[in-house]
């Protein structure tokens, strides 16, 4: 195979890691148009399995955007939350719910708990199924200190206590229950639908109006979206979709996105997390 086929027939996984690992469409295309110039600049003589090179390659950069990242956003203006897509990166049935719970946003929220090469170990080995032997290969660590990073994610991810989404008629309620309760101020249905320690966080990036600190709590966040919400989001056309394997939300004026709306949850069926993306840079490939 050429080199542009070998590499387009990895673009799908690459990006997958990336955006998982960044939380940014814009910065897994970035890295993965960096693998690719690498791959191109490769020795390829000296390339004995392409898909681990080209792994190890985007998921070292990544690595490294992490950590710049990290110490950035101690500056980011409120709540930074991960830039909302559409879609997995799958083509059967079975892969795409597989992966579809890992590309959530209470998830990816999760995954930021967790140290850069933690990070990346655990969504290599759990996720994408790849070998320690493999893995350790990709992060330039032994594969004992493999296995140590992707147990430590693991008991860190579990006691972060993730939940997957329900069934999506279940999804679908909640959405709905919160469309009536910022339309019409009625939040009686959304009420039960809320965990009790439920928290709304939303993204404006310091460019938009948004909430700036969390909303804590069932009767904090109830006030918040049957009052400010209800005010501020009036003129607003909604579209129920599916962003990040999830239903969801976007929200439009005119013909501009405003916002995007979807839900963590909880053992019980029950909204735990609301998150709201509303930072302009980050609907922009949506929109």
């Amino acid at each position: 195979m050429t080199r542009d086929t070998t590499f387009e027939e990895a673009r799908p996984l690459l990006f997958g890691i990336a955006y998982r690992l960044l939380g940014s469409r814009a910065e897994a295309e970035d890295a993965v148009q960096d693998t690719f110039l690498r791959w191109h600049a490769a020795d390829r003589g000296a390339v004995e399995n392409a898909r681990a090179w080209l792994t190890s390659v985007c998921t070292r950069h990544c690595i490294d955007l992490m950590r710049a990242a990290d110490r950035s956003r101690v500056d980011y203006v409120g709540a930074w939350l991960p830039e909302p897509v559409h879609a997995a990166e799958a083509t059967s049935p079975e892969d795409v719910a597989a992966l579809d719970s890992s590309l959530s946003v209470a998830f990816l929220m999760l995954l930021r708990r967790l140290a850069p090469k933690e990070r990346a170990a655990y969504l290599l080995h759990d996720v994408f199924e790849l070998d320690y032997r493999e893995i350790a290969a990709a992060l330039g660590i032994r594969e004992p200190a493999c296995r140590k990073l992707v147990s430590r994610a693991r008991a860190s991810v579990a006691s972060g206590r993730y939940a997957q989404a329900p069934a999506r008629e279940r999804q679908e309620e909640l959405l709905r229950a919160f469309q009536q309760a910022v339309s019409e101020g009625v939040t009686d249905r959304l009420k039960q639908l809320l965990a009790e320690d439920v928290e709304l966080r939303a993204d404006g990036g310091g460019k938009v109006a948004a909430a700036e600190a969390p909303v804590l709590g069932r009767d904090a966040v109830l006030g918040f979206v049957g009052g400010a919400l209800r005010e501020y989001w009036s003129a607003y056309r909604w579209e129920m979709t599916e962003l990040n394997g999830t239903v969801a939300a976007m929200l439009w004026l005119g013909d501009q996105l405003a916002a995007t709306v979807s839900f963590g949850w909880d053992e019980e069926r029950r909204a735990r997390a609301v998150y709201i993306v509303r930072n302009p840079d980050k609907l922009a490939a949506l929109g």
